[in-house]
């Protein structure tokens, strides 16, 4: 999706050789075509430069024919749809980065190119005297904002919502009756990383996180903004203290997760999914609706919908408890013996 101008400032247009000269890459094209901003390969619009750093060479649907622009290696230049102009790198991902800056510009806490007096707070709010709200951010009717809360520019929070001391929020749009207990953190880059010159590199976010309504978030929990495109969290779902929701991670409707859980990038969680206490699940990975998974749980692959799984690497529940039980009766025998 498209770069959210409440959360960044566009910079541009910028001509396509001043994106190459600042990003060390080299530029088959039309050097004087400007850009606008920045988007996935995939789901590129006009104006938009996007970067591709595959294995292989792009399939038809991994370049988007909308976007102006493409950082590639010289392997697959070639390769790039009719009308998108190559911005050749052997690292497209940073060159993509470096580009961005000259584009997009987050607008972060105290990014106010005057000071201002918030005008989107209903009257019937609560704000706290110590709480900040940035420039553009809306609170509805009936919504409590605690002490030392962080609101951030363009963020929007719908009404009969609880924002807990000490949050922070950002990038961010909340539905009606959400709550956010204290010291959580929504909207946050989280854990982006790619190689560069030097060694491992901070990767920009340029997503949002959506939070429908009667979400809650328990105290000191993470939800990172998505890459591009949103991490969300559907109706109803309830998140315990200390997990964390990394970027693009999309969850459905009453989804409930304990305490200590740990979502990796991309993952898919179906309607009504249930996890455990300090459940793991890695990057990628789809988790069917209804399933549920046991506490301490590794998920590395698809969990079908309905089925309750748990162990590490985890199976279908049965089949771990027979494992574990297996394993007791060889070494309560081995003991005997001893």
């Amino acid at each position: 999706m498209a770069v959210d101008p409440r959360f960044f400032r566009f910079l541009g247009p910028v001509a396509l050789g001043d994106l190459a000269a600042v990003s060390d890459a080299e530029c088959r094209g039309d050097g004087t075509r400007e850009a606008t901003s920045v988007g996935p390969a995939g789901n590129a619009r006009a104006g938009e430069v996007c970067y591709y750093d595959g294995k292989k060479p792009p399939a038809e649907d991994d370049v988007s024919k909308a976007a102006i622009a493409c950082f590639i290696s010289a392997a697959f230049a070639n390769a790039l749809p009719e009308g998108v102009a190559a911005l050749v790198s052997e690292l497209p991902r940073h060159a993509h980065a470096m580009a961005a800056r000259k584009l997009v510009q987050f607008r972060d806490w105290g990014d106010t190119e005057r000071p201002h007096t918030p005008t989107n707070i209903h009257a019937s709010a609560r704000i706290a005297a110590t709480a900040h709200v940035g420039e553009g951010a809306a609170i509805g009717e009936r919504t409590v904002i605690a002490p030392n809360a962080v609101i951030g520019p363009g963020v929007q929070i719908g009404k009969d919502c609880v924002i807990g001391a000490n949050v922070s929020i950002q990038c961010a749009l909340i539905g009606n009756g959400v709550k956010v207990y204290s010291g959580a953190r929504i909207g946050e880059a989280g854990f982006g990383v790619m190689p560069g010159p030097s060694g491992a590199q901070d990767a920009p976010q340029y997503g949002r996180v959506i939070l429908q309504d009667g979400v809650t978030i328990g105290a000191n929990s993470c939800v990172d903004r998505g890459a591009f495109d949103d991490t969300i969290l559907g109706e109803n779902t309830k998140i315990d203290n200390l997990c964390q929701i990394a970027h693009n991670v999309v969850a459905g409707r009453n989804v409930l997760m304990a305490s200590f859980a740990g979502i990796s990038g991309s993952v898919t969680i179906g309607d009504g999914v249930q996890l455990g206490g300090r459940v793991g699940i890695a990057d990628h990975v789809t988790i069917g609706d209804g399933a549920s998974i046991a506490a301490s749980a590794g998920v590395f692959r698809e969990i079908p919908a309905g089925q309750t799984w748990g162990g590490v690497p985890a199976r279908p529940i049965k089949e771990w408890m027979r494992e574990i039980a297996w394993l007791h009766k060889q070494t309560s025998s081995k003991r005997r013996k001893d």
